[in-house]
């Protein structure tokens, strides 16, 4: 075996055609060993002597791609001062692009004696063996010129999914694929992402992930896996081929196969904390690579670390080195595995510099200057848990936001809460109080009712309190705040009176979410109905409480083409997707407003409506020729004028038109899911309790002396 010097760049395993150079971060490491496993697992281990601003390298002629490998890591092990390496224990490379598989909790994980009266302060003296090994990689893969379909964000309508849920259950895909990339990518899935009218598939965790060692105590797994061990390597539970590398090619495969059929790939990301818990938890990489580099610790006392995520521990990204970590991920995300975004797990953390959030944090700058990085969909869930982590409406120019502010509204509204129509004005027109004065623009508010943290849209209408003693903490984990009502009873009932409600509360739910200005993110499985049994923190729950049932009622297979309507409408129509805030102004060259508040008698809404408790119905006019934009052409866009009526109260009210000669058309009533496109006659409609309409006129509207 031929040893040389290597090179520090670039960081992880990298072969060249003749070997493979190994490059590893630690600044407190005192002797690094490279440790390389044949087939039957028996280990060689080959001391890294050469030393380059704090990274160690070195370079073995005929290591090949498939090489299994990790690293023993020594120095002191004094948990007061941060320091916690220990030899005993195999980590693995943070670059690592491939993993061996899970890890194995029995062959151990921890650096402490898990069982010493002392806990973390008394260092293992048994081998730990259990995290699984890196894999050499190399380049080959064909993408056949594949290229991203790159919808701007106002043209997307995103649907988020958990790989392994949404294929689990699915019948009309080989058994042995179901749950996987390759499944997600099959035939039937295209068809019916095609068929749903969706562009963007947002994708929970990818990032190869482990089950807690308290989940594993009680038979339970990280399901969501916002848990990550590797910020490269793909979750190799998702793959059906297991071989070495076999994740990565399946993974791209899967990517290759969406975007072929016109489907963006976003996936969700997790820089803010590691699978590695707090000082108490184990140590399979960066804890014992360099604990004080790669962690936030508390100033004061080093033993423990800063938790501005709930898990344990906090990435240290006021470390240049752990901030190249995190932008190099992204990179390699995008450059070979040809994702089309990222949606950012608690962003917050990621911009708090010493300890407060700020915008201008070195995270936030890098991503804005770097060519690859900025030029992808960047959404962020805009808090943490931390003290002033909630951020929503505070990122910078190229951030869109998971718009919390937007799904805590509505489901207010839509139940009947008082004091909401105030806030509907922006809330509804892409929240202008919160993106507009930082130049960013409506599609900016990534707008959503319901997502994997919470209940489902049937479940929001099914029931008043969690259900959630699956999960083993005793029904006091999940959300308190649901802005949830069962309408008379809690879970399933025969009762056709609150069915029927509470499918026409999921109907208004859709409507509202598509048709409000901004980027409608629905979350998968909504539009057949998909129940968790009121589980609303299903991120243990690897079974038939989060997986996709396919077995369609007659309901499901009706919200389903409802919700295909709803899409079809809102990507023909940009006045329904307008890239450009409402000013409330009259359009050049004419007396209509691009947007008019009326109240159900057909007058506009006053001060005293506005802000009276008690307004719980609106209609909202929408001048399709007040876009104020272009096309890719530069010619001016222009559209039909549209009507949306909302009666979120529970009184049957009769709506009176605007005083107009328009050919109104009916599209949608949320009483009726068959509804054809119906001509109105007649000044007024008569709007059920809980109730949304759409109406639209094509053509000049005669004001009639009407001021609109």
């Amino acid at each position: 075996m031929l040893v040389k010097p290597g090179r520090s760049f670039p960081l992880g395993a990298t072969y060249d055609g003749e070997g493979t150079n190994f490059a590893l971060y630690s600044v407190h490491a005192e002797k690094v060993e490279l440790c390389l496993f044949d087939l039957a697992g028996n280990e060689t281990r080959i001391q890294l002597r050469h030393r380059t601003a704090f990274i160690w390298h070195i370079y073995i002629v005929g290591i090949k791609p498939g090489q299994f490998y990790g690293y023993r890591v020594s120095g002191p092990y004094d948990p007061e001062r941060g320091l916690r390496f220990n030899p005993k224990v195999l980590l693995l490379d943070p670059y690592a692009k491939a993993l061996s598989g899970i890890e194995n909790h029995e062959a151990g994980l921890f650096a402490h004696n898990p069982h010493s009266p002392h806990k973390d302060l008394e260092i293992s003296k048994e081998l730990a063996c259990g995290t699984p090994k890196g894999i050499v990689t190399g380049e080959e893969f064909d993408w056949e010129g594949d290229k991203s379909p790159d919808y701007p964000f106002h043209k997307s309508i995103i649907y988020e999914a958990h790989v392994k849920g949404i294929t689990a259950l699915r019948e009309d895909i080989p058994a042995e694929i179901r749950g996987t990339y390759a499944a997600l990518a099959s035939e039937p899935m295209i068809k019916y992402f095609k068929d749903l009218g969706i562009t963007t598939i947002e994708l929970l965790p990818v990032h190869q992930h482990i089950d807690d060692p308290f989940l594993y105590e009680k038979g339970l797994t990280n399901y969501w896996g916002y848990s990550t061990l590797s910020f490269f390597a793909p979750e190799i539970r998702y793959s059906s081929d297991k071989t070495p590398g076999g994740p990565v090619r399946e993974f791209k495969e899967m990517v290759k196969k969406l975007h072929a059929a016109g489907l963006e790939v976003i996936i969700d990301v997790v820089y803010n904390h590691t699978c590695e818990g707090n000082h108490e938890g184990p140590t399979m990489s960066f804890k014992g690579i360099d604990n004080i580099g790669y962690y936030r610790l508390m100033p004061d006392r080093r033993r423990f670390y800063k938790d501005y995520t709930g898990t344990g521990n906090t990435i240290n990204v006021v470390n240049p080195q752990t901030l190249q970590l995190i932008m190099d991920s992204l990179r390699y995300w995008v450059e070979k595995m040809h994702v089309d975004g990222f949606r950012f797990d608690l962003a917050s953390t990621l911009a708090r510099e010493m300890h407060a959030w700020n915008q201008l944090s070195s995270f936030f700058t890098i991503i804005h200057q770097d060519p690859v990085i900025s030029r992808v969909k960047l959404i962020a869930e805009p808090w943490d848990v931390g003290e002033g982590g909630y951020q929503v409406g505070n990122f910078p120019v190229l951030w869109a936001e998971w718009n919390a502010k937007y799904r805590d509204l509505m489901r207010s509204f839509w139940k009947g809460d008082e004091g909401c129509i105030g806030e509907i004005g922006y809330r509804f027109t892409g929240s202008s109080d919160l993106y507009e004065n930082d130049g960013r623009r409506p599609y900016m508010s990534i707008n959503f009712i319901t997502a994997h943290d919470g209940f489902t849209m049937r479940d929001l209408v099914s029931y008043n309190q969690k259900h959630n003693l699956a999960n083993q903490e005793g029904n006091r984990d999940g959300h308190n705040d649901n802005r949830s009502y069962n309408y008379g009873h809690e879970g399933d009932t025969d009762d056709a009176r609150i069915n029927r409600i509470r499918l026409r509360q999921i109907r208004n739910f859709m409507a509202t979410l598509m048709f409000s200005q901004g980027t409608p993110m629905m979350c998968g499985g909504d539009e057949i109905l998909r129940t968790q049994k009121g589980n609303n923190n299903v991120y243990c729950q690897d079974n038939e409480i989060s997986w996709f049932d396919w077995n369609l009622s007659s309901e499901a297979e009706t919200m389903l083409a409802f919700t295909k309507k709803l899409i079809a409408i809102r990507k023909a129509h940009p006045v329904l997707r307008r890239t450009k805030f409402f000013q409330g102004r009259k359009i050049r060259g004419s007396e209509i407003r691009d947007i008019v508040w009326l109240k159900p008698d057909g007058h506009e809404m006053d001060d005293a409506t506005w802000t009276s408790h008690n307004t719980r119905y609106v209609t909202i006019f929408l001048a399709g020729t007040g876009i104020d934009d272009v096309d890719e052409n530069g010619i001016p866009l222009q559209d039909d004028n549209f009507l949306l009526m909302m009666n979120a109260s529970d009184q049957d009210i009769n709506f009176v038109f605007p005083a107009v000669k328009a050919d109104w058309r009916l599209m949608v009533d949320t009483c009726d899911p068959h509804l054809k496109e119906t001509p109105v006659s007649g000044q007024t409609t008569m709007m059920s309790a809980k109730s949304f309409k759409l109406f639209r006129s094509g053509g000049i509207i005669d004001l009639r002396g009407v001021d609109l």
